[in-house]
């Protein structure tokens, strides 16, 4: 198969590119899944812009740029925070529902969250993400230039590294500096037929998000594998800030309420966070005090580390989040998803509390690029939570990622729109798929067992608190784990669970080593060694070439 862009992943960064190409574009999207199965449709608050006069640019810079820990790129920050209108005024065009206040500058309700110092919030409800995922799922649908491939996982990128070895980078005849590898495509598994494909395409965007999974606990589905950042190692892409895994605060605590997160707008409405029965004379309290002045508003990081805390403190199980204070009407109008599913665990919300604990949410770090989501390989870019764009710094302010998602997407459709390449590689230029050396496994345990090891091993070791005995700890485990499964995947056809495997090793290894070279405690990454804070604020780059440094 032939397109002019092929897309890895269906969330909002992957629609986004898609329908702002498909005009003149031949465009294909690739879905691990179902269309609507990845994280987007899950994200409950909504979408972080300015959009009230009240608000400003430089309250939302500076707000982000505090809760990034000093590590937040200003021009990428600035660039996001000023683009943000525009992309709003898009999904409005295109019908998104969006929960409307009469009484507001835009015709639509703004709600506070956590970090931030304006009500700059725009939602539809608390389901924003399905709701946006649902307008834009519709259109691509319709659009007769998007071919959509479900149930299609990508395996790797072909490179014309992988196509002509010998002809791209290093140092030609003439001590000129060849031209690197381009992206031409990519091997495909399509899960309904068993088989990889070969996929061309002149461009090619990584919008696979974020590896939620690498954890034992997380609020993100189970397709968030890290997939695109593995695949983007492996091909020569830098990778960055791999240590900045945000934990969501708040995620419920019940045995049959998997990945359910409670949005931060809980808390931006009056939510609190008390210590539950089990605390002794604690029990009841308002701990947030205890730990930052800015209470249950403070950013994500600063929250779960006291959630963190106080359960290994009084020997927990979880904490109480209570909103019971707010009128009954109020709650059912502002949280009408999270107050139907705590009913179907038993939990009136608008009498009792929620039992929660922290979960892994949100990676910071990814593949590296520019603004216009270009990597370091030419015809290869990545968008939304696959990218690192310096947005984030060392902690993520709650609800820019789907600003970025839509900010960094239409940059990279006009970048794509604005080049004049055509395919240079034909179907005879690139390699089949050879799996003539290998055969279907008898068992599948290894796999099973190597997934739910390094997603413990992770929990344990690398997780909202860290030490370098435990992270040293788990790079000695986890190079056992890839090279076992690397085996594995060398000798046996492929599945979709040995891909997901692999990729989840290969992003839990990068995640170790970003960490371990990260001599001090900022943001997201605290480590008891180095408890201190460094006068210079760095990001952590892992270059493929050079290993880790």
């Amino acid at each position: 198969m032939k397109f002019d862009v092929l897309i890895v992943g269906s969330g909002l960064a992957g629609l986004t590119v898609a329908l702002h190409l498909a005009a003149d574009k031949r465009v294909a999207v690739l879905s691990k899944k179902a269309l609507l199965d990845g994280a987007s449709n899950w994200a409950q608050g909504g979408i972080a812009a300015v959009l009230d006069s009240q608000d400003s640019h430089d309250e939302h810079i500076a707000d982000t740029l505090i809760a990034g820990a000093g590590l937040c790129d200003i021009e990428a920050t600035r660039h996001m925070v000023e683009q943000g209108r525009s992309a709003i005024d898009w999904l409005i065009d295109l019908g998104v529902p969006f929960t409307p206040d009469q009484g507001a500058e835009l015709g639509f309700h703004l709600t506070r969250e956590g970090g931030h110092s304006q009500r700059r919030i725009i939602h539809a409800a608390d389901e924003t993400g399905h709701l946006v995922q649902l307008t834009l799922e519709q259109q691509v649908r319709a659009h007769h230039n998007i071919a959509l491939l479900e149930h299609h996982s990508a395996v790797e990128l072909i490179t014309s590294r992988i196509a002509t070895p010998e002809g791209d980078g290093g140092i030609d005849e003439d001590g000129g500096k060849r031209q690197p590898a381009r992206c031409l495509g990519a091997y495909v598994y399509d899960e309904q037929l068993g088989r990889v494909q070969t996929i061309l395409a002149t461009h090619v965007v990584l919008a696979t998000g974020g590896a939620g999974k690498v954890y034992l606990h997380t609020s993100n589905p189970d397709t968030s594998t890290g997939d695109g950042i593995a695949m983007a190692w492996r091909a020569g892409c830098r990778i960055a800030n791999m240590e900045f895994m945000q934990f969501h605060p708040t995620c419920m605590y019940h045995p049959q309420a998997k990945s359910f997160l409670v949005s931060e707008a809980v808390r931006g409405e009056g939510g609190v966070l008390r210590l539950p029965a089990g605390a002794g004379v604690d029990a009841g309290k308002r701990f947030m005090a205890w730990h930052d002045e800015r209470l249950e508003l403070a950013p994500r990081d600063v929250v779960a580390r006291a959630i963190d805390f106080e359960i290994k403190k009084h020997g927990l199980t979880h904490v109480d989040l209570d909103l019971s204070h707010r009128s009954s009407e109020f709650i059912r109008e502002h949280f009408p998803t999270i107050y139907a599913r705590c009913l179907e665990f038993g939990i009136d919300m608008t009498r009792e509390a929620i039992p929660v604990v922290p979960a892994m949410h949100f990676t910071c770090g990814g593949v590296v690029v520019d603004l216009d989501g270009c990597t370091d390989i030419p015809g290869l870019y990545a968008v939304g939570e696959t990218a690192y764009t310096g947005l984030h710094g060392a902690n993520r302010l709650a609800s820019n990622s789907l600003l970025e998602c839509l900010v960094i997407g239409r940059n990279v459709a006009h970048h794509i729109d604005a080049q004049d390449h055509a395919l240079s590689a034909t179907q005879s230029d690139v390699p089949g798929w050879d799996d003539s050396r290998t055969s279907d496994a008898s068992e599948a345990v290894l796999v099973t067992h190597a997934w739910d090891e390094v997603r413990r091993l992770m929990w344990n070791y690398v997780g909202i608190v860290r030490t370098q005995k435990r992270l040293n700890r788990a790079r000695q485990r986890i190079a056992m784990l890839e090279q076992e499964i690397e085996d594995y995947y060398q000798n046996y056809r492929v599945t979709s669970a040995l891909l997901e495997c692999r990729n989840l090793i290969q992003v839990a290894t990068l995640v170790i080593e970003s960490a371990l070279l990260r001599k001090e405690s900022r943001g997201l990454h605290y480590c008891q060694d180095y408890p201190w804070i460094l006068p210079k604020a760095l990001p952590t780059v892992l270059t493929p070439e050079q290993g880790f440094r």
